[in-house]
């Protein structure tokens, strides 16, 4: 389903809540700026509705709806939790979700000023939730995977950025890359992961992290894949903290997540220079939130 099938106004949304869920279409509604595969409106002060509008949208939803209340109460931050489902029906025809609202803003559209503290925050949440995943968790594609299976990826990202305006070296950001790629494997069962750790994906108040959200990319694997946020989301110089605060990262792990790091700031630019340009889907807070990642994961040792 494509942004052009159907409109989803605040109009829409309160219909929808008035004939599935009465007791709630009384409240506020306001859209919320963002999401990709969502868009999401928020639903007076504790609920959030998420109206699916790309193909895999649905399918993601479902897979929060089975597993968030399995892993947020273990969690140390606050995560958005299935609250109501709304059915298909004749104006919209996709199951959609209401889940807990998690206050705070939005990385990309704020900053950390608490660094140790956000990334002791940070340590202690990704512990908590990388644990042996069990047989029946969802597997990424490329996600959760060795680095050396997203090198297409990542020469696809840096062809693209580098004539944007990337003045880090271009050999420093290959080496790092294939440092990762040469790296041993995860080795150990996979464990469960966010799977897309970026600024827009958490949320801060008062100068440090204080919730999580978006968790439709969860999957089992190689925790790399959320370590990467290191260097995504924490202040110059809080890296060693945070590894130090984790206590659980050996040497090639780091090396994957640093690589895994550096293809995510990539894409993160790519995001930001669509987003100048006007193109559909891009993001233009995500581009300087790009660059100074990348500038840090090259600064790392």
């Amino acid at each position: 389903m494509a942004d052009s099938e159907i409109e989803i106004t605040a109009e829409l949304v309160h219909d929808l809540l008035r004939d599935q869920h009465p007791d709630l279409a009384g409240l506020p509604i306001r859209e919320v700026a963002g999401g990709w595969d969502n868009r999401m409106w928020r639903l007076g002060d504790e609920l959030a509705v998420r109206m699916p509008r790309t193909e895999r949208a649905p399918a993601l939803q479902r897979k929060e709806r089975r597993w968030l209340p399995v892993l947020a109460p273990r969690l140390p931050l606050p995560v958005p939790t299935p609250v109501r489902i709304g059915e298909p029906s004749a104006r919209f025809p996709r199951h959609w979700s209401m889940m807990t609202w998690v206050p705070g803003a939005p990385l990309d559209c704020a900053s950390i000023s608490r660094d140790d503290h956000a990334a002791g925050t940070l340590a202690g949440f990704l512990r908590a939730l990388h644990v042996a995943a069990p047989a029946g968790a969802p597997a990424g594609s490329d996600r959760g995977a060795h680095p050396k299976k997203c090198t297409d990826g990542f020469e696809e990202f840096l062809r693209a950025v580098v004539p944007g305006g990337v003045t880090a070296d271009v050999r420093a950001i290959r080496d790092v890359w294939d440092d990762a790629v040469a790296a041993p494997e995860w080795e150990a069962p996979p464990v469960w992961l966010h799977g897309d750790l970026h600024p827009a994906n958490v949320v801060v108040s008062e100068g440090t992290l204080s919730g999580v959200i978006d968790f439709g990319d969860m999957c089992a694997g190689d925790p790399a894949w959320d370590l990467a946020a290191a260097w995504l989301l924490l202040p110059a110089g809080a890296g060693s903290r945070f590894f130090e605060a984790y206590a659980q990262a050996d040497e090639a792990t780091i090396r994957r997540a640093r690589g895994l790091a550096a293809l995510k700031s990539l894409f993160l630019i790519l995001m930001g220079q669509n987003g100048e340009r006007g193109i559909p889907g891009g993001k233009p807070t995500w581009g300087p939130a790009g660059r100074v990642a990348l500038d840090r994961v090259l600064a790392f040792s």
